[in-house]
């Protein structure tokens, strides 16, 4: 597949912090015997990756701004592009030594997202999408599932854990679910998720309280892999609102349907 310039920055940007983090990843297993150290020595891998993506973007297109989960939000003189970053997505799989992770780079250009990448170093599983150009993993073009029908699907998830989300209303979601498909997974990773949905792994997949740096690469991924999504209103508010749904445009609209509906006492 061609890349474009920019989409070629991101990649060797999203490669090099991948290193970063295979190396420390490596060293995990070992800080396993020890009460201190584990969870913060991944913040310490989670910010040095940070450190690589914000100088390589920088460097390459100096004036855009940047919307990154350790930086937050940083101005940029260029006002028309914002890097959405996450060096790390799946940091308490990262910790626990389970390769089910990745780096999270998108491209926003106007309020659009036109450029993607998601990156899991441990198994050297590179997504990557351009509008209008398509979704690729490792070069090989990829599609949404062709499931038509809600009881032949696995689907994925996230599960809100402590301190974090509606645990009661994600209960509702999940029986709803349960009661429709084939399957139900949870990896750990929001933006995995969204590349397993593009590739055709998952049928489809719905999560709330969700930062932009977890989604937007993994929108574009879908959306240029033939698929759907939305937030929880059927909305294109994902970014700021925290929910999403996705899947192909069959699944997507089912799989929304059955999360928003209560459940049917018995």
């Amino acid at each position: 597949m061609a890349r474009s310039a920019i989409l070629n920055v991101m990649v060797q940007a999203a490669m090099k912090a991948g290193r970063s983090l295979s190396r420390d990843f490596g060293e995990v297993q070992n800080l396993q015997v020890s009460m201190k150290g584990p969870a913060d020595y991944v913040s310490q891998a989670d910010r040095k990756a940070e450190d690589i993506l914000f100088t390589e973007l920088s460097k390459a297109r100096p004036g855009y701004a940047f919307l990154m989960e350790e930086r937050g939000l940083i101005e940029g003189d260029d006002g028309q592009h914002r890097w959405i970053v996450d060096p790390l997505d799946g940091t308490t799989n990262f910790l626990h030594g389970i390769p089910l992770f990745a780096i999270s780079i998108a491209l926003e250009r106007q309020g659009q997202i036109v450029a993607g990448v998601v990156y899991n170093p441990a198994m050297d599983e590179l997504y990557t999408a351009e509008r209008g150009g398509g979704a690729f993993m490792n070069d090989r073009r990829l599609r949404v599932a062709g499931r038509t029908k809600l009881i032949d699907t696995v689907i994925g998830c996230g599960v809100p854990h402590l301190g974090r989300g509606q645990h009661g209303n994600f209960l509702i979601e999940l029986r709803n679910v349960m009661a429709e498909v084939s399957g139900v997974r949870r990896l750990g990773s929001a933006s995995l998720d969204l590349a397993y949905v593009a590739a055709g792994r998952m049928d489809g997949f719905w999560e709330t309280g969700l930062s932009a740096w977890d989604v937007a690469a993994g929108i574009l991924l879908i959306r240029e892999a033939g698929g759907f999504i939305s937030d929880f209103a059927g909305g294109q508010n994902m970014l700021d609102g925290g929910s999403i749904v996705a899947g192909n445009e069959t699944i997507q609209r089912a799989l929304l349907k059955t999360v928003r509906k209560p459940v049917t006492p018995r």
